[in-house]
């Protein structure tokens, strides 16, 4: 049985949904985050070294990494689900948009939590100004126009396609639903960006993505 080492308010709550499309049987072991630093605990580096979330379990393999975890899973068990054809633009956009969340979308998101939560840490009272004014600096002529660049990018992508592999779902979905949400989360998502705000009804209904959500617990992220 597939073991997922579920971190909570993190990345593998997007395997967990994976897991429940799939319909493949998986047992959760929970490790929960240090209140005051937000970082996995010691316990996660038993499963890996590093010490991260997601991993997962299966027999004697163990798979870290958002993406590979997807790849593992759909090939291993999806028997053709929830990937498009080979050698289909389908399947082509499948594979950016899969290594695209990780590799691009998030980190505009990541630098702009750390530039935000800056001046609020411990720290001498006369550096603080100096702090924020650096955070500030760094936030408006360079994270912020790269925050707009991407989401400017995906909402272009799904005005053409109503998934983001193509017309149909695929875990390039799943993949990208981290980045979207956290998105929705620093207001990046609403209004202005309507397919967006589509897109994350449209999973958030999935009966999967419910299941998932009680099986991983309370979920917030970018907070």
């Amino acid at each position: 049985m597939i073991t997922v080492h579920h971190l909570n308010n993190s990345r593998s709550q997007r395997v967990l949904w994976l897991l429940e499309e799939l319909d493949v049987e998986y047992r959760v072991v929970r490790y929960q985050r240090d209140a005051q630093t937000m970082l996995a605990p010691p316990s996660l580096r038993a499963v890996h070294p590093l010490g991260k979330s997601p991993v997962i379990s299966d027999g004697d393999v163990t798979v870290a990494e958002s993406g590979a975890i997807i790849e593992y899973l759909v090939t291993r068990y999806g028997n053709g689900r929830l990937v498009p054809p080979a050698e289909t633009a389908q399947r082509r956009r499948y594979t950016y948009w899969l290594h695209y969340a990780e590799g691009s979308a998030m980190t505009p998101l990541l630098l702009s939590l750390i530039f935000r939560r800056m001046p609020k840490a411990p720290m001498p009272f006369f550096v603080r100004p100096i702090v924020r004014g650096v955070a500030d600096k760094v936030k408006t002529s360079y994270v912020d126009p790269q925050l707009k660049l991407h989401f400017d990018f995906m909402e272009g992508e799904l005005a053409n396609n109503l998934w983001f592999a193509g017309d149909e779902f695929s875990a390039a979905d799943i993949q990208m639903s981290f980045p979207v949400e956290g998105g929705q989360a620093a207001e990046l998502v609403g209004p202005d960006r309507p397919k967006l705000v589509e897109f994350l009804k449209r999973i958030h209904a999935r009966p999967a993505y419910q299941r998932a959500l009680e099986q991983g617990g309370e979920f917030a992220i970018l907070g």
